[in-house]
């Protein structure tokens, strides 16, 4: 005989960045053929080029490091500046031809228009350096143009970002590792042909040891180049009778943590090389040294701005977060043909891993500055780096900002009465507050319940762990599991904060899973086992569901996929709560969101547009007459259904704000990161994971430092290449169409904060004829119906 257990479930929620330094290496190939030769020329030596001064010679402590994959640990100061000027003009209008024919296309043109601004400070005027250059590029392009509102990100901000941005970054590099002395050349290029003439490998290396024959790579992101791999490959294998490149030693310099492809396939040519050389040495090296890249530039009337986090519906929101997650493509085949177009532009690798390095599911609020009124909000958000980019790009990143953004703005104009949902099959109507239920945030809440539920059902089956255990040790009933009606429930675990430098740090926010005994009047299709059972059997059951399944459960809803919008909308109840706070003791541009129950701004986004709280209320009844989940038990003959009710309460945001020391030791580079994150992406100087943030005003100044000319090392014979000051861009020529002007930086402090417990001690008061209902939401029951199966000799 069996018995094939079935279970149904419901339920009802209730209340609801850097940068680093690699060594490249090539994959197989054979040994140079019987006559191939190479050619190599050079731009010049590296200390003259990028430090503007020759030293006498090449110090001991020059190049990299031996080891494969070297990671240097910078402190949180590691950072340099370079020119991003033309970010601040982003958002410069499409121009007419009349607008074209108006501004020139000639050098002469462009450059009037950028004296006209250096004299100025007119944005006006550089928008017709803007158009003038464009119109040059359209009358210089073969084929057919990228209309203005590509060609500005593209060409004109991305080209700047490629050329600043890798210039500055070669210069730190030479310093950092003394690349300098008669034996380090800069633009090295070197072409392989076979005996016939033709070009077999083709490669302009940064940097070539001349004495040594090593060869370097300066990548400030990270990331190989495939077709460069491709071609590093035959070139360490070439040995004629003028250069013999199978002695060489190949290093990419980076100034981000190398992704997770480079790393493996370099770890990989390396090992091949070794054997083919039988060497001890490393031909193929990582030389990590993370810094934060900060491009500089302008607040202007042409600065593009967003509309997350900014609680004034006229004044958007900027930073890196915004420009990343709406650059990122929608679902994968779009996010593949975006990063394509990225790496076409960053041939060079000065560009970041582009919007497709952001696992953008893991997109969190990590921190929120004081909300001072007319300021609006410093925040950064902190989320995984994807594997592989380019093969697997991260995509949804406007979604899941926006979600964010919503839930936060929501989260303070809701009043706690509202802040619920319930499913019940008895009470369709009172499914959830009407302005909650036109909000995703609502959405979210009660689609997670519904799945809490189902994972319920899940981890019951007998066939598996926990279930198995559990099914074995609950109380029988003629031989068949049997446990007593409950609820289970999502509530708030104590977030982990630290209320410093005038904001909020958050380090931990896990959601909880509780479960109680809980009767239930209405009554199933079928009579329950549970009335069979004693006080204490049904006390024992709710013990062991406590026990074996709670936490199970509670588990995947902390760490799965497919609760990653619950826990990024309860990192946003932290926030909210953190900004209701300092608006109670000071005014903020908050205060006319907070208790207006005014969710205009913020409703249901698409896809979800015309999404409707009946839907999952209607898979509730379902799963409350059909059934879900059928598992076989082979001791009786019947059939089990169950059913739970239950929800999940952010009614509270119990916070639990950890000491300075422990901060100071745990999070030591956080507040660096975080604020640096602000205007530049960051990445953790000890952690696969990235920082994006943005401010919530539109800032005419952007707090930089004015960047100074590049220091060079002091000591030609023993420069040391890890206590100096970083480089930093010289003031470019404001006739320049390439470099205009930079713009100025912080200084910091470092208060010590503290931060009472928020959220109310008592439970939500729920208004009128709902708090009965809500009360009964809150459940989550188990029924049973035995059925006789036909018994199978």
């Amino acid at each position: 005989m069996t018995t094939r257990i079935r279970r149904r479930l419901t339920s009802c929620l209730a209340v609801a960045a850097a940068a680093g330094m690699m060594l490249v290496g090539l994959p197989g190939a054979a040994q140079a053929a019987p006559g191939d030769y190479a050619k190599v020329s050079s731009g010049g030596r590296c200390d003259t080029m990028h430090l503007k001064k020759a030293f006498p010679r090449t110090p001991n402590n020059s190049g990299a490091p031996t080891g494969q994959h070297h990671w240097t640990r910078s402190g949180p100061d590691e950072e340099y500046y370079f020119n991003l000027f033309y970010k601040g003009f982003e958002n410069v209008p499409t121009p007419t031809q009349a607008d074209l024919n108006a501004a020139g296309y000639s050098r002469a043109d462009i450059d009037k228009w950028d004296k006209a601004y250096a004299a100025s400070k007119n944005p006006e005027d550089m928008k017709r350096a803007i158009w003038a250059r464009y119109n040059r590029y359209k009358r210089d392009t073969k084929g057919t143009p990228k209309p203005f509102a590509k060609w500005v990100p593209q060409h004109l901000i991305g080209g700047q970002h490629v050329r600043e941005k890798g210039g500055v970054f070669e210069r730190k590099t030479v310093q950092d590792y003394n690349l300098i002395g008669p034996d380090w050349l800069c633009e090295v290029k070197v072409e392989i042909f076979d005996k016939n003439g033709n070009k077999i490998a083709s490669r302009r290396y940064d940097a070539w040891n001349q004495r040594t024959g090593d060869l370097g790579e300066f990548k400030s992101n990270g990331k190989r180049i495939k077709g460069q791999f491709a071609n590093d490959k035959i070139i360490l294998r070439h040995k004629d009778a003028k250069y013999d490149f199978t002695k060489s030693k190949f290093t990419m310099f980076t100034g981000e943590k190398p992704n997770n492809v480079t790393t493996r396939e370099y770890k990989a040519e390396n090992a091949k090389l070794r054997g083919e050389r039988g060497t001890g040495n490393n031909p193929i090296r990582i030389a990590e040294r993370r810094a934060t890249a900060k491009g500089v530039y302008p607040q202007t009337k042409y600065t593009k701005t967003y509309m997350p986090f900014s609680p004034k519906p006229n004044i958007g929101t900027q930073g890196p977060i915004n420009s990343l997650a709406y650059g990122s493509g929608k679902n994968p085949a779009q996010a593949r043909q975006l990063q394509n177009q990225y790496n076409q532009i960053d041939t060079r690798g000065a560009l970041g891993r582009g919007p497709g390095g952001v696992d953008f599911s893991t997109l969190e609020l990590q921190y929120v500055g004081n909300p001072v009124k007319g300021k609006g909000l410093d925040y950064s958000m902190k989320a995984d780096f994807v594997d592989d980019e380019d093969t697997n790009p991260g995509w949804g990143g406007q979604a899941k900002l926006e979600l964010a953004s919503d839930a936060l703005f929501t989260w303070l104009a809701l009043t706690p009465d509202r802040m619920w949902v319930n499913l019940n099959p008895d009470q369709p109507e009172t499914i959830m507050d009407k302005g909650f239920g036109e909000t995703d945030t609502g959405r979210v809440l009660l689609e997670a319940d519904m799945e809490m539920k189902r994972d319920f059902s899940r981890a019951m089956d007998p066939k598996k762990s926990p279930g198995r255990e559990f099914m074995n040790a609950a109380p029988k009933v003629n031989g068949v599991p049997c446990w007593g009606s409950g609820r289970n429930w999502i509530v708030p675990g104590p977030a982990k904060v630290r209320e410093q430098d005038g904001g909020i740090y958050i380090l931990d926010a896990p959601l909880k899973v509780n479960h109680a005994a809980m009767e239930f009047s209405t009554p199933p299709n079928g009579e329950r086992c549970d009335t069979k059972l004693t006080k204490a059997e049904k006390d024992y059951s709710h013990r062991l569901i406590t026990r074996l399944l709670v936490p199970h459960v509670q588990k995947q809803i902390n760490t799965e996929a497919k609760y990653a919008d619950l826990r990024r909308v309860y990192k946003s109840r932290v926030a909210a709560e953190w900004i209701r706070l300092q608006d109670a003791k000071t005014p903020t541009d908050f205060r006319p969101i907070i208790n207006s129950n005014d969710l205009k701004r913020w409703p249901l986004r698409a896809p979800h547009a015309d999404w409707d709280k009946r839907t999952v209320w209607k898979e509730m009844v379902k799963s409350f007459t059909k059934g879900d989940f059928t598992y076989e038990w082979p001791l009786a003959d019947g059939r089990i259904y169950t059913f739970f009710v239950g929800g999940v309460d952010f009614s509270k945001a119990p916070k639990r704000n950890i000491t300075p020391v422990e901060f100071q030791t745990q999070h030591r580079t956080l507040p660096k990161e975080t604020k640096d994150s602000v205007r530049a992406e960051t990445s953790a100087r000890n952690a696969d994971i990235a920082f994006l943030g943005g401010n919530g005003s539109a800032k005419t100044d952007d707090g930089r430092p004015d960047p100074t000319p590049t220091p060079t090392p002091t000591d030609p014979g023993k420069p040391d290449p890890t206590d100096k000051p970083t480089p930093t861009p010289s003031n470019p020529d404001p006739t320049d169409p390439t470099s205009p002007p930079a713009t100025s930086g912080p200084g910091t402090k470092d208060p010590d904060g503290d931060l009472a417990d928020t959220g109310s001690d008592t439970p939500i008061g729920l208004i009128g004829g709902i708090a009965a209902a809500l009360a009964a939401a809150g459940s989550a029951l188990v029924w049973w119906r035995r059925r006789q199966t036909r018994t199978e000799h």
